[in-house]
């Protein structure tokens, strides 16, 4: 056990006599920065990549890739208890509403379609999707997806989930 002792004590007082505080915090300090670097380093992102070239899923209600849903943003009312067209019980459809045209891949046309946001109970919270495809800037209302349109129904003002709607074919050309 002496020598054990003998050559810890030893080797304690070479670092003693060869190392201070100062190179000791300085050791620290760059440790520490390097630890902090260490998220920065690239990764390897093919997994990302992958998921990407997965083909959307475009005639799926409770998808966000639904064709009709092109310019909606918010909860898909078909994952809260609606369907795309409908709001779910016990809340009301707003009746201010915003447009879009979205194409259809099944028969290469173009639709338009009016957003109903459906107002009444808190927050759906489910299918959260926010497409902005030809989206204008809020001094063009009726084409901005950004705007609370529950407040339009006064004491029904809760935001619950949205619903697109077609109104119609857009003739070709327009």
């Amino acid at each position: 056990m002496r020598s054990l002792d003998r050559m810890f004590e030893q080797s304690s007082r070479t670092l003693a006599q060869r190392t201070s505080r100062r190179s000791l915090l300085g050791a620290l300090g760059q440790l520490l920065t390097g630890a902090a670097l260490l998220p920065l380093l690239p990764l390897a992102r093919g997994g990302r990549a992958e998921a990407a070239t997965a083909q959307p899923d475009v005639n799926n209600p409770q998808s966000c890739d639904y064709w009709r849903y092109c310019a909606i943003d918010g909860f898909l009312c078909a994952c809260c208890g609606g369907s795309t067209t409908s709001c779910p019980p016990g809340t009301v459809p707003s009746p201010i509403t915003w447009i879009g045209t979205c194409h259809n891949p099944a028969d290469d046309r173009h639709y338009m379609v009016s957003y109903n946001d459906c107002c009444g109970k808190t927050s759906c919270g489910h299918c959260d999707c926010n497409r902005n495809e030809r989206e204008k800037p809020t001094y063009r209302p009726s084409r901005n997806n950004d705007l609370n349109w529950c407040l339009a129904n006064g004491d029904d003002s809760n935001y619950h989930c949205s619903v697109s709607v077609i109104l119609g074919v857009v003739p070709p050309g327009s």
